[in-house]
């Protein structure tokens, strides 16, 4: 049987633990908290992050790194993308040697600027044929009640994402492979830029034509950078790109999309944090991405506002001015 370490109890990856127990896996759950991996244990569910939700039997949780790590073929990091690094350095020598490393996490580190994989892959020593990382429309609470849903399994070496895509294969869950690892990261982190552009749109009221505009362009910048740093603009247009992006920007589950509706309405961020009880990755991604950006020459309109109203105190509706009044261009550019 596929042993599978998933490393961060939150509602992404305990859903995600659900997925791979349901396609046959043996899952062992790592979390700090040594409450809530008794409550998986003895009665099965997440109270906290994914409440009603009856886990299988083949999920046991622990606290105990080196016991989640044991054996497992495949390990799946599920934290905050801004812990990784710390968490990562703490787990490496407890790590299987051939174990696969697999990304669920949708951010750009800040400082460096390095997508999920290359942490990974600086952190732990893995070559990209031992890093995989999951994207798409991927909200865990959906998934966690085995609604269907799609996703994208992406990895350079095409027979470990396939490896990958038969570990977590279920009736509800179908994953795709890719080998444009660059693409599935770029578009799982940019969304949550756009996502909160979109919902600050709709606090303030905006209708629509607003929020589709916003999708749109957002893709298209999105686009812009994958291209300059070699992505397959083919990606953009799947599930890791358009698909996640039309979840999270449409979604009343998506973080993202919900903080950006608190700050359209008013709050401070301060205040909307206080609120705001998981991480929305895209209110510190967006300046990473912003950083991603100015070091690839790429024009990223959507998310410069972004950063303007969410770091810089810039009314949204000051910033909306601003953004509309960009000298006109042609539509492909």
């Amino acid at each position: 049987m596929t042993r599978v370490a998933v490393y961060g109890t939150g509602s992404w990856g305990t859903a995600f633990a659900m997925v791979l127990a349901d396609a046959g896996c043996e899952v062992t759950l790592w979390g700090r908290r040594a409450e809530l991996a008794e409550a998986v244990n003895t009665t099965r569910t997440n109270p906290d992050y994914l409440p009603g939700v009856v886990l299988p039997e083949a999920v046991r949780a622990t606290t105990d790194p080196a016991e989640a790590a044991a054996g497992a073929h495949f390990t799946v990091l599920a934290v905050p993308s801004q812990t990784l690094r710390g968490n990562l350095s703490a787990w490496k020598p407890l790590l299987p040697p051939d174990t696969v490393l697999v990304s669920l996490m949708k951010g750009v580190e800040l400082g460096t600027a390095k997508r999920m994989s290359e942490v990974i892959e600086e952190v732990a020593g893995a070559g990209p044929d031992r890093i995989a990382v999951l994207s798409g429309p991927n909200l865990a609470r959906e998934i966690a009640e085995r609604q269907p849903a799609a996703s994208v399994v992406a990895c350079r070496d095409e027979e470990v994402a396939r490896g990958l895509q038969a570990a977590c294969h279920t009736p509800y869950f179908r994953p795709y492979t890719n080998t444009d690892v660059v693409g599935c990261e770029l578009g799982g982190a940019v969304k949550n830029v756009i996502a909160l552009a979109v919902g600050i749109a709709d606090g303030m009221g905006l209708g629509d034509n607003a929020k589709a505009s916003l999708i749109t362009r957002g893709l298209a910048e999105t686009t812009r950078l994958g291209l300059a740093m070699g992505a397959d603009a083919h990606t953009f247009a799947g599930l890791a790109g358009l698909g996640d992006l039309v979840a999270t920007c449409s979604s009343p589950l998506s973080r993202n999309h919900t903080f950006g509706t608190n700050l359209g309405r008013g709050m401070t961020l301060a205040e909307t944090v206080a609120a705001t009880r998981q991480t929305a990755e895209g209110v510190k991604s967006c300046e990473s991405v912003l950083d991603l950006a100015r070091r690839h020459g790429v024009d990223m309109p959507i998310t410069e506002t972004v950063v303007d109203i969410v770091h810089d105190g810039k009314p949204p509706l000051v910033a909306l001015k601003e953004l509309m009044s960009r000298s006109a261009k042609a539509e492909r550019r």
